[in-house]
């Protein structure tokens, strides 16, 4: 009588001592072949978000920081004249050939268009540059050697051995003199790099502010933030959630109309000073100064980020029993105790999800500080701002954000090695 299927012996399963599927096939080569068949279909379905990612996201801060050293302005506009300097001793202004050479690229690039790029790039590295370079080039074709003379009448500039230093060091391909100048640095006469005088140290500082800005605010929303979240998490589920519409209410207004809020309520004739003054808590002529300062853009940002702490704090604290603090009282110790001591610790890991959030996200806030931050409420996002609608140095810009960047990646990586809470969101 034949053996039914479910009676089969192991060994009908068997070739070679080697286990083979239902088919004949290797048991070893099937499962990998499931197992990258597998892999396909995942990767199928998330490379429309990875395409996303890499297109929107990894791309543009790409090119952001080649921006930042690329370079290709001197050395495409006055190759000529880069030749002629390279036996140049860099002391006093060059001799004919350097000039016959510029004379010849300037030609050329007006001919082309290209003076206007030229003249801005180096109008960068020292003042009136652009001025010299567009009135000289209007002028060249009508030159006849020798140049020197010429050149030297033609702006003042010319006469400044500054310039041919500039141009020699910048006619590379890549340049250091963006990230020297986001540095609040700059190149001296014999090539070294220095700092600048006090008044002209400007992104050094912006720097500093805008960490410490965010610092504060990150203080202020934890501080904020946590009552409120404890609060839902222990309230019945029914208060619990018209308590999260209210903290999600902003969420559904404009970032522009809340920000503007603020300004009628902080400024000197506002609801806050009027409401003061006419409870006589201050007079007419002490109304607090509370708007276009660092003050303004503090309270402003508390406003607008403290959603993004309380939501990872009432996630986690959602999830912790209540019979924990009842426990650690049973057991003798008081509320404050058992406060500090059980239920403190096991919110540490949406405390610094929401740290992280808060801090990220206000260090490249650039609407509140723009528009109730004035002159000492600014924060490093409106001076890139600025490079980029106003002085259109992208250079510079590029060279910001990617400092930026790079400071916000170093911290993180602290934050993950020296606290190492996980990070839970929901």
């Amino acid at each position: 009588m034949q053996q039914s299927a479910s009676e089969a012996s192991p060994n009908d399963h068997m070739r070679d001592g080697k286990l083979v599927t239902a088919d004949g096939r290797p048991l070893k080569a099937s499962l990998k072949t499931a197992e990258r068949r597998r892999k396909i279909i995942a990767f199928a379905f998330v490379s429309p978000l990875l395409l996303f990612l890499i297109v929107s996201f990894i791309v543009p801060i790409g090119q952001m920081m080649w921006r930042s050293v690329d370079n290709p302005t001197i050395i495409n506009t006055l190759p000529r004249t880069l030749e002629a300097m390279q036996d140049w001793d860099g002391q006093d202004v060059p001799d004919e050939p350097v000039f016959a050479a510029l004379r010849e690229d300037l030609a050329i690039a007006q001919e082309n268009r290209r003076v206007g790029p030229l003249a801005v790039r180096l109008n960068y590295e020292i003042s009136a540059a652009r001025g010299a370079f567009t009135r000289t080039a209007r002028t060249v074709a009508d030159m006849e050697p020798p140049y020197k003379e010429q050149f030297l009448d033609a702006h003042r500039l010319w006469g400044n051995p500054d310039i041919y230093q500039i141009i020699k060091r910048e006619g590379r391909p890549l340049t250091a003199s963006y990230y020297v100048a986001a540095t609040d640095r700059r190149y001296a006469a014999d090539g070294s790099i220095e700092m600048r005088a006090e008044h002209q140290r400007i992104y050094m500082n912006l720097f500093g502010r805008t960490f410490a800005m965010s610092a504060v605010i990150l203080v202020l929303t934890m501080l904020l933030g946590f009552p409120i979240a404890f609060w839902m998490a222990h309230l019945p589920m029914r208060y619990a959630n018209l308590l999260m519409i209210m903290v999600l209410l902003p969420f559904w207004t404009s970032l522009l109309v809340r920000t503007t809020s603020w300004i009628v309520l902080l400024q000197q004739q506002g609801v806050i000073n009027s409401s003061l003054v006419n409870l006589g808590i201050i007079d007419t002529g002490n109304r607090l100064s509370l708007m276009y300062n660092m003050t303004g853009t503090i309270i402003a940002m508390t406003h607008i980020l403290l959603p993004f702490m309380v939501l990872p704090l009432y996630s986690v604290m959602k999830t912790i029993p209540p019979s924990y603090l009842r426990a650690a009282r049973s057991l003798g110790a008081n509320n404050w105790t058992a406060f500090w001591r059980v239920y403190v610790p096991q919110t540490l890991p949406g405390i610094g999800a929401g740290g992280v959030l808060v801090f990220i996200i206000s260090i490249g806030y650039y609407i509140t500080p723009a528009l109730v931050g004035g002159q000492s409420g600014r924060m490093i996002s409106n001076m890139i701002a600025y490079h980029m609608q106003t002085s259109l140095n992208w250079g510079l810009a590029a060279a910001l954000g990617s400092m930026l960047l790079i400071s916000v990646l170093i911290l993180y990586w602290a934050y993950n090695k020296l606290v190492g809470a996980d990070i839970k969101l929901g």
